[in-house]
């Protein structure tokens, strides 16, 4: 299970695994966002899905129940390290990762393809400056990895 993308005039990424924050990317005040499960269930066919969470709200696991997702639920305490580290237990160079937080950053630099979301939560500075990409919404985050050319067509040199 992989998802090839060639991106002209530079590299080709061979993704295994999507890693996802969960609120402010997928969720907003707790709840799953409208399209966010289709598209999970798409993407799954190509790539395992892991969404890493604080679950601040306390409703990841039930909101993703029916997803073909791993809710990984962070032990409260320096998030983004233990998301960065998640990132480096599946390889780094087979990891496209989707957030928008502060605490997304280092998870955010160590993918091979890191997408920024701008939502309604936000968007951190430093996640932007670590993002590959940024897409206005997590359903224009998701489509890039179904229409894995629009990703091309952006990074393209």
């Amino acid at each position: 299970m992989s998802l090839l993308i060639e991106i002209p005039g530079g590299v080709t990424l061979s993704l295994e695994h999507l890693v996802l924050d969960y609120n402010g990317t997928l969720g907003l005040d707790g709840h799953l966002l409208e399209g966010i499960a289709d598209r999970i269930a798409a993407l799954a066919a190509h790539l395992q899905i892991h969404v890493l969470t604080a679950d601040t709200f306390e409703r990841a696991r039930a909101e993703l129940a029916d997803t073909r997702c791993g809710v990984i639920v962070l032990e409260r305490g320096n998030e983004p390290r233990q998301k960065a580290d998640y990132v480096d237990r599946l390889g780094p160079a087979v990891c496209a990762a989707i957030g928008n937080g502060r605490n997304d950053v280092e998870m955010l630099a160590k993918a091979a393809l890191a997408i920024a979301v701008l939502g309604d939560e936000g968007l951190a500075s430093d996640a932007l400056a670590a993002a590959d990409i940024v897409a206005p919404n997590p359903v224009s985050a998701l489509d890039l990895l179904l229409r894995p050319k629009r990703i091309a067509a952006t990074l393209r040199s």
